[in-house]
Formats: C-alpha cells, structure tokens, sequence
C-alpha cells in the first residue's frame, strides 16, 4: 500500500484510490483485501474508527482520479452518498452508490463510473467482492451513452477553465449577457439586423473570455502627470478562421477586440443527402503555424464541417486550435473531440439533440440564412 502524496505515473500497475471515514472502516478493509492482488492501493484514509468528516477524504481521493494519479478510486461512509455527493465535486470524476452487482456493473458501462461508492451501513463485508468484480470487470459501451458523458462534461465546463493541457477542453459560457443574447437569437421573429448584429456581440463576448489569459509584457508611458509602468501584449499571434458562410458572421465582433488578428477562410458545404462536408475553398495566412487559432463555426451540429475545417487547418501547419460555436449539439462535441481530442471547444450553449435532418434542436435554425436573410 503507498500514500497519495507519493503516487507517480510511471509505468505501474492500475492504481485505485481508497478511502472511509469511521462509518466506512470496517468496509474498507474488505475493499483492501480485495484489491491488494489485483491492483496498487492509494489509501487516502482514515486508518480508525475515530470520527472523520467524509468530505476530506471523498475529495484526497477523487482530487488523485482528477489528476489522472489514480486510475479509479473506492470511497465508503455510512451510505455511500455522502463520499458520492462530494467526489463529483471534482472535476472529471462520476461517482455513484452501488449497493449490488448489477448497478456496479451498469454504472461502469452506461456512466463510465470511475469512484465506485459503498454504504457501510447497507453493504455487508462479505458482499463486496462481487461489487468490486462486476464493476472491475465491466467496460464503458460509448456511443449513445458518451454522448451524454459529454453532456456532463460540458455542465462542469461551464465557468471558463484556463491553461488546459493534453485533451482539450469543452467550454461553455454561462455568463448572463451570453445567455440573454442567445436566447433573443433562437427567436424565429428577431429581424436579420438584429440578429447579425447579435451575433457578433456574442462572438466579441466570447473571444473576450477566451483570450484572457494573453501573455502580457511590461513598458514604459508618459501619461499626462507621470511615467508609468503599463501592460501590453506579448507579440501573442492570433487568427482566425470562419467556416463560410455562416462563420462570417461572428468575424467582425470578434476583430473588434482583436483588431490584429489576420483572418483566414474556409468554404465547406454539406451535402444534403450523406450530411458530409464537401471543401470549395482554403486560405489562411502564410504564418498560420505560428498562430493562434480560432475557427468559427457558429452551429456545431453533426460536428463534420468543424472536423473537416479542424483537419484542413492541420493539413496547412496549424498547430494551436480552438474551435469557437454559438450552439452545439452533443453529437456534434463528441465527432470533434473524438476526431480532434487536443482542440479546445469554445460554447455558447448546448443543446439536446439532433433531429433527423441533422439540425441542432431546439437550435435557431440555419446560420446563414438567418444572417443573410436567404431561405
């Protein structure tokens, strides 16, 4: 057994996390026993029957599973809950109660349950082996099911996290200007004007969160009274890169807080029977691999146009991309992340569903023809 603080992830054995408070102990050494052949253990407490505070130890434990230096962890208290309630507090983790075999097993295949949570007050000893068998042994099924992962994920994304690494993030804005805007877009009656004009808004709202995290560097001014330190960029290079037609529209709010940003174009087009993107048109800036990206697409729907974009970009020595979108669907999340795992996704709102035609519902419709006034 090794303690948390000194898990490495070098080449190992799985490593679970595993944990209790006083109405959980006795519990935990049945998760021990059972796991000490079959996996390396990150014991995150307690080692008594002296009171504890759940919450400490839910969160040693799921803080480890987070930061990828535990690769599950197994919490007890008295009903499980109370270490569920507090894991999911943590970023990428999804805890739940199982009480038998079968709920272990589909929380593993349907919810991809990484911390298993047990009741030491509902769950004999004796009882735990199988638990911990069935949900060790169960695989997550993806497809319909990840798709709602993905649904968790972008709610637990929704205040702005910054200086992500490895697998891109998924960002949705929850700021109440954003969230007033998209609604009067999804308004069937707001005027093309209006809703061109909307758009960039929020497009300006966006890039604005998006790029706070600039480096800046230190000069010298002469203000009106004395000399002073101020802050300005760092020479930080930025494109960006609509997807005609309907990316267009989200250009100008944008270049409004980023006025030195070059832009770039890419023509894609659906085609109305396969629903695949079809490509008339690529120019970017000759130093795009220099840059910042940022593709504009406002309607991330099948998720195929921003993925062919994303790869077009990629083909001509772009490295640093993010995609930018109004409104997405969950389908659309999960073709872009799976295609393009390192790109960042930058969201307005998310919406339930694709219908049969392939539109964002309850969505806004058609982009373009909404900021071009075509049908």
């Amino acid at each position: 057994m090794i303690l948390f603080q000194a898990i490495s992830r070098e080449v190992r054995e799985v490593i679970v996390a595993v944990g209790c408070d006083h109405a959980g102990f006795v519990l935990k050494h049945a998760v021990v026993s059972f796991l000490e052949k079959r996996a390396e253990i990150a014991d995150c407490g307690v080692s008594s029957e002296e009171r504890a505070d759940y919450p400490d130890i839910a969160l040693r434990a799921a803080k480890l599973v987070s930061e990828e230096k535990a690769d599950l962890g197994v919490l007890a208290c008295g009903t499980g809950i109370g270490m569920a309630m507090a894991a999911n507090k943590v970023k990428g983790v999804r805890a739940g109660v199982a009480c038998d075999a079968l709920t272990a097993k589909l929380g593993k295949e349907h919810n991809n349950l990484n911390v298993l949570c047990l009741g030491g007050r509902l769950t004999a000893p004796e009882q735990t082996a199988p638990i911990l068998e069935a949900w060790l042994g169960a695989s997550f099924m993806g497809g319909r099911h990840l798709v709602r992962i993905d649904k968790i994920a972008a709610a637990e994304n929704a205040t702005l996290s910054v200086n992500g690494e490895g697998r891109g993030r998924i960002v949705v804005f929850n700021h109440p200007l954003v969230q007033h805007k998209i609604g009067i877009i999804r308004d069937k009656n707001t005027s093309v004007k209006e809703f061109r004009e909307l758009v960039q808004e929020i497009a300006g709202l966006m890039v604005y969160e998006i790029t706070r995290n600039l480096p800046l560097s230190e000069v010298r001014v002469e203000t009106p009274v004395a000399e002073a330190t101020a802050r300005t960029l760092a020479g930080k290079k930025l494109a960006v890169v609509p997807v005609l037609r309907a990316g267009l529209g989200m250009v100008d709010g944008i270049l409004q807080i980023i006025p030195n940003a070059k832009v770039g174009h890419i023509g894609l087009y659906r085609n109305p029977e396969t629903l695949d993107p079809v490509e008339y048109y690529c120019k970017l800036p000759q130093d795009i691999g220099e840059r910042d990206i940022f593709i504009l697409d406002p309607m991330l729907a099948t998720g195929g146009s921003a993925a062919a974009a994303i790869s077009l970009v990629k083909a001509r020595g772009g490295q640093k991309i993010s995609l930018v979108c109004l409104i997405a669907a969950p389908e659309g999340i999960a073709k872009v992340s799976e295609a393009h795992p390192e790109v960042d996704i930058f969201i307005a709102a998310v919406d339930s569903h694709l219908n049969s035609h392939g539109y964002i519902v309850p969505g806004l419709g058609d982009a373009g023809d909404r900021l071009f006034g075509t049908k």
